[in-house]
């Protein structure tokens, strides 16, 4: 991007990819409206911890942790994704933690990580039409208040259920969370920062 180009044009342009056309859309207010705002600013700072890297910057680690911003974005593109099927579907959606195999821990690392043959572009593409795809469904859902039984997981209360809502929250709560964890690798890596 050219010297002129602002943090707020670059912002602008992320939201692009992630937001339907307006005209399509009818325009969100009250509860709605604050969802996709805090979705949108969470979404923001984690894709910006990517800016001007390369695939391979985007996959290496820079701290003690397993995590590389490519693999972050992997994995809160997928954890998404499996939170909207759930408001859809319910608990099936997501399987049983309780029973997981190997090969689920395997392919649960590996959305960690920006394996051979992923970029950083197609990562963030994907994330973009994840993220359209929740948008939508928070425009579109009927009920807010619908609620669904939680998979079988250790860290899941036995017979709680999540409202739509109580998901949303917790998508803007798991991105913010994995803004933050970006922020210090990407720091780690280059010096530079989401903010500050």
């Amino acid at each position: 991007m050219s010297e002129n180009v602002t943090t707020d044009d670059r912002y602008a342009a992320d939201d692009e990819l992630a937001t339907a056309d307006p005209a399509e859309a009818p325009a969100p207010t009250g509860e709605r409206a604050d969802l996709l705002e805090a979705l949108a600013k969470q979404r923001r700072f984690l894709r910006f911890t990517t800016r001007d890297l390369t695939d391979e910057q985007a996959g290496r680690r820079t701290t003690a942790s397993q995590l590389c911003l490519g693999g972050l974005i992997k994995h809160v593109a997928a954890v998404e994704r499996a939170w909207v099927e759930f408001i859809l579907d319910g608990p099936s959606a997501m399987g049983d933690f309780t029973n997981m195999t190997k090969a689920d821990e395997t392919r649960r690392a590996d959305e960690f990580r920006l394996l051979a043959g992923e970029t950083l572009a197609g990562v963030l593409a994907d994330y973009a039409e994840v993220a359209r795809r929740t948008d939508e469904l928070v425009l579109t859902l009927p009920d807010l208040d619908a609620a669904q039984p939680l998979p079988k997981a250790p860290w899941f209360q036995s017979g709680a259920r999540w409202s739509a809502r109580q998901v949303l929250l917790h998508i803007v709560g798991e991105t913010a969370q994995h803004a933050g964890h970006a922020d210090i690798i990407r720091e780690s890596l280059d010096g530079a920062k989401t903010m500050g």
